[in-house]
């Protein structure tokens, strides 16, 4: 452990972390830490305040210098050298039992290089993931028909995202069965954070999802077109109409987007996003 001539920080465990102390580092850059501050603002607001899964670490005089979230995913929010050694002890003894690691990209760097000779090898590394934003709503034309899916469109929900997570994954949500997937969809669909615009046949053409929406953000994700569609100028006025339709709940619109994804960059470009920041993301 570096302490470098400081008292070492020590680590907070769930259940421990002071909550104003959380909130001031998520509030911090609500963009960046958009997935964090839905996921512990949920846990707060559910029946009997369910304890939400972050770590902590604190100096000496018991501030709050650090924080990941640690659940199904692996989401630092903000660690010093010292705090991301302490950290990555704790994962170490946990063991890998966790689907990514993701966020921030400079705290993600920093943890996965101390835990990467002790957990299994990664699926896939994305170290570079521009992360942007949009606090206004787009100059370009909006599609008319991209609106906000209901109950009745499950059924054409669900395959389309399954499509879209494989093209982006690599592998199938429901390789170990369907159900958690299912659900998932099923919970921003009912929650009216699935955007669509579907064809005559009823099938999906295009879909963007609110992942997270947090304290002024929206973070999108899933974002798809369906392939048989592509190049028919569909992407930027589907963005353009789905960006409007975040906004009536947020005055900020971000997503992140892997920096090798050329035409994806060239779209959001279009739309009006600027890069504010950089993600990354260990898959495994």
């Amino acid at each position: 452990m570096r302490t470098q001539g400081r008292l070492a920080q020590r680590l907070v465990p769930a259940g421990e972390v002071d909550e104003a102390g959380l909130d001031r580092l998520l509030d911090a850059d609500p963009v960046a830490h958009a997935f964090v501050a839905a996921h512990v603002d949920a846990h707060r607001a559910s029946r009997g305040g369910r304890v939400p899964p972050v770590l902590g670490t604190a100096g000496p005089d018991g501030v709050l210098t650090g924080a990941c979230w640690v659940g199904t995913n692996v989401v630092p929010v903000a660690l010093d050298e010292e705090g991301l050694d302490l950290v990555a002890g704790h994962l170490r003894r946990g063991g890998s039992r966790h689907a990514s690691l993701f966020g921030p990209a400079e705290p993600v760097t920093g943890l996965w290089e101390r835990l990467r000779r002790s957990w299994p090898r990664p699926f896939d590394v994305r170290p570079v993931q521009p992360l942007l934003a949009l606090d206004h709503d787009p100059a370009v034309e909006a599609h008319p028909g991209v609106r906000t899916a209901g109950v009745e469109d499950l059924a054409a929900v669900l395959p389309a995202s399954i499509a879209m997570f494989e093209e982006e994954v690599g592998y199938s949500p429901t390789a170990g069965g369907d159900r958690g997937y299912r659900d998932r969809v099923r919970g921003l669909v009912e929650s009216g954070r699935c955007l669509v615009l579907t064809g005559e046949d009823g099938r999906v053409v295009f879909k963007a999802d609110l992942g997270s929406v947090a304290r002024g953000v929206a973070q999108v994700q899933g974002v798809w077109v369906d392939p048989a569609h592509r190049g028919r100028g569909l992407a930027v006025p589907c963005m353009a109409a789905a960006v409007r339709l975040a906004r009536r709940r947020t005055p900020v619109v971000s997503l992140y987007v892997n920096d090798f994804n050329a035409p994806a960059l060239a779209t959001y470009a279009r739309v009006g996003f600027t890069r504010v920041g950089t993600f990354a993301t260990v898959l495994l």
